[in-house]
This record gives C-alpha cells, structure tokens and sequence, in this order.
C-alpha cells in the first residue's frame, strides 16, 4: 500500500474533491500559506463547520 493511500484511510477531510486529500505535506504546505490549520487537526465537529482559522481550531479543541 503507498504513502497516499495510508494517508486516505486516517483523513478527516470532508472536502472530498480535494486534490490534496492523502498528500499531507502538500496540505499542511497550502493551508498553512493561507494561514489556515488542516481540517485533519480538528475535532469531528470542528472539521464539518469548514472554519480552518486559528481562533476556531483554538475555539474547537478547547472544548
């Protein structure tokens, strides 16, 4: 099994047609360029509001 489809198996993302789903260097690169935080860190509930914001992952696991 390749690097991409370990990753896919443990990916949180509910942006399905993503194209960065499974390549987690190219995902952490592009949010973290738009000052943004990977969905796969949030909580289940974080991740569905689809606010990848730093208050909102700060606001989510400080539940």
């Amino acid at each position: 099994m390749d690097c991409v489809s370990k990753n896919l198996k443990g990916c949180t993302c509910t942006y399905t047609s993503c194209s960065r789903r499974g390549k987690c260097c190219e995902c952490v690169a592009y949010h973290r360029s738009k000052g943004e935080i990977p969905g796969c860190f949030f909580t289940k509930e974080g991740e569905a509001t689809w606010d990848r914001s730093i208050r909102n992952f700060i606001k989510d696991r400080g539940k």
